[in-house]
């Protein structure tokens, strides 16, 4: 007996893998964190960012389902692929690459890595909002959010600004953005 699999099915798994693959960084970062508890510094800035990146990977599995009914073709899903690729990226550069070491300073880590982290977000906000408008139909006046997060991310990572506040600003403007985006659009996350 032969089974069929739709287009959506099928290419829905590579962006799964890909998903789950950025879900394993983070939950494995985390746990590294927790195991190596003693030695790690905890920087809350850089533990926001960590939680968003978490809850985008999640985000981007669900809205995934909305493509259920798209017309695929290939250069459309290599477009789509770039999203979940680059939260994969992001998954990988908020950690460090080892806790091995004594002392594992998280606020260190993050301002020597801010602009990299900043960039990706930046992408991950141009992505969006090319998505937004070609695939979604959505117009640029209703992707506020996404303009705002691309141009605060990029600020950041053109001006080097290493003032502590800016970034802890930021971090809530991040989250605060997030928790916005769910509550206004809590209708869309449902099956």
């Amino acid at each position: 007996m032969t089974s069929i699999i739709s287009p959506f099915e099928y290419v829905t798994v590579l962006i799964a893998i890909i998903l789950g693959m950025g879900l394993t960084k983070v939950v494995s970062g985390l746990t590294s964190m927790v195991q190596h508890s003693e030695r790690v510094k905890i920087y809350w800035p850089h533990l926001v960012l960590i939680i968003l990146i978490f809850i985008l990977h999640i985000q981007e599995w669900w809205d995934t389902y909305n493509l259920l009914n798209y017309k695929w073709r290939l250069p459309i899903f290599l477009f789509i692929i770039l999203y979940p690729v680059n939260l994969y990226v992001l998954a990988r550069i908020i950690f460090p690459l080892s806790f091995r070491t004594k002392v594992i300073d998280l606020k260190e880590f993050y301002y020597d890595n801010f602009r990299r982290i900043y960039l990706f977000i930046a992408i991950s906000a141009v992505l969006a909002i090319i998505d937004n408008i070609f695939i979604a139909g959505i117009s640029p006046k209703e992707q506020i959010i996404q303009f705002f997060v691309f141009t605060s991310s990029m600020t950041i990572v053109i001006s080097r600004v290493q003032k502590e506040y800016v970034h802890k600003l930021m971090a809530l403007f991040l989250l605060l953005m997030a928790v916005g985006a769910f509550v206004i659009t809590w209708n869309i996350y449902i099956l």
